[in-house]
């Protein structure tokens, strides 16, 4: 797949407000400062379609992209220690959960993991919150140019060791580097293939 065509549509903190569901949908999730910004700007070809900073917590909105006006990628707040209230924190996770739940025509939530951390907690309590949801979810490892290859390895080892403690299988798996354009065309093939699970 190439992305032809990329636009912002609109953002939301509510998921009854956005775009009709009438195709399909994957969203794009992670910590904070995962380098969520700059894959979907990387996928895209478009350095400022979606909006990039170095502060965590920038993502605040459910945000709907629609790419080659066939499909919908959506931006989602990141969750971690974005330096925000608790309140703030609680209104995230609403937003968050709320669309998860409900948006019927989406096909795999993307959770973004920066490759150059050993397993976070947090990053395995969503990916079995979600899998408690029956929601298809696909493992995203961002930064991969930051780090040795054997270090690279290493990480992604200890991931599916971990993963592999809950889960019978592990879900599909890509590596990325924003910077350096890795795992673009894989990580559309994916999405491809899944898209024609939509058109059945």
């Amino acid at each position: 797949m190439e992305i032809k065509k990329a636009q912002f549509v609109m953002s939301n903190t509510d998921f009854t407000r956005c775009p009709k569901a009438d195709r399909p949908e994957y969203a794009f999730i992670g910590r904070s400062n995962v380098g969520k910004s700059s894959l979907i700007n990387m996928l895209s070809k478009q350095k400022g379609l979606a909006k990039t900073s170095s502060r965590p917590g920038k993502t605040q909105l459910i945000n709907h992209f629609i790419m080659n006006e066939e499909w919908y990628l959506v931006d989602l707040p990141g969750y971690g220690y974005a330096k925000v209230s608790k309140q703030s924190k609680k209104q995230f996770q609403h937003i968050i959960t709320s669309y998860l739940r409900n948006r019927k025509n989406l096909l795999c939530v993307c959770v973004l993991i920066d490759s150059r951390h050993e397993p976070q907690q947090i990053d395995i309590d969503f990916m079995y919150w979600l899998g408690e949801n029956m929601l298809p979810f696909a493992m995203i490892f961002t930064k991969t140019d930051k780090l040795k290859p054997n270090a690279l390895e290493e990480n992604i080892a200890l991931y599916k060791e971990k993963m592999l403690e809950t889960w019978v299988e592990l879900p599909p798996m890509f590596l990325t580097s924003a910077e350096k354009q890795e795992g673009r065309d894989e990580l559309l093939a994916f999405i491809s293939d899944t898209n024609k699970i939509y058109s059945r």
